[in-house]
């Protein structure tokens, strides 16, 4: 076999990866958003058993399965909100269990840290799309600290920080343009596909 559609294949599977790749937790369990969120989950329930739940995108098919049958309009969401919270245990505890505003779809999250990674401050919302058009991690204008700001789609899908530029992204159920899809995951593919292909034929 040569090197090259060889290649091709390891940057796709690659590409797929990294596209289907699932939010994982670091300080915010299953557990605590039951406890503290009932609503988002009901802890007696066989769905929603923090046993069975073993990774991040079993979590969120859970909290989406045990959504209370009704919302205040079509589509309705939820997001984790706090402004300045210490940290994100401490924003995610306290935040308040209540519907987005129908003019926002997204769920924004900006995290300050150190340059160890220890936590400043966090701060998380819901938006529209034009606060989510500058994502990713810059350095701040105190000497030391980075600050990190994502963006996602659904149903409380803030629950993890973003720390690092592989973290610090718009994520998005659903195109933002209905016409295009999505543009850089699907633009990267085809051209994977298309080196590919040229490598066998």
């Amino acid at each position: 076999m040569e090197a090259g559609p060889a290649l091709a294949w390891l940057l796709l599977l690659s590409l797929l990866a990294d596209c289907l790749k699932a939010a994982q937790s670091r300080d915010f369990t299953v557990k605590d958003i039951i406890y503290l969120h009932p609503s988002m989950g009901h802890a007696g329930s066989a769905i929603c058993e923090e046993e069975q739940l073993a990774a991040a995108d079993e979590v969120f098919a859970c909290l989406q399965l045990s959504k209370r049958p009704a919302t205040p309009y079509p589509g309705g969401f939820k997001c984790f909100t706090c402004e300045k919270a210490a940290d994100n245990y401490e924003c995610n505890r306290w935040a308040p269990d209540i519907y987005c505003p129908r003019e926002t779809r997204y769920c924004y999250t900006q995290h300050t840290m150190e340059v160890t990674g220890n936590s400043i401050s966090v701060t998380k919302r819901c938006v529209p799309l034009e606060d989510c058009l500058s994502t990713g991690c810059r350095d701040s204008e105190h000497e030391g600290h980075k600050v990190c700001t994502s963006c996602c789609e659904g149903n409380i899908c803030n629950l993890p920080l973003p720390r690092n530029e592989t973290d610090a992204t718009f994520a998005t159920t659903s195109p933002i343009n209905q016409t295009n899809g999505h543009p850089h995951c699907m633009s990267v593919i085809v051209s994977c596909l298309s080196i590919q292909k040229r490598f066998t034929v």
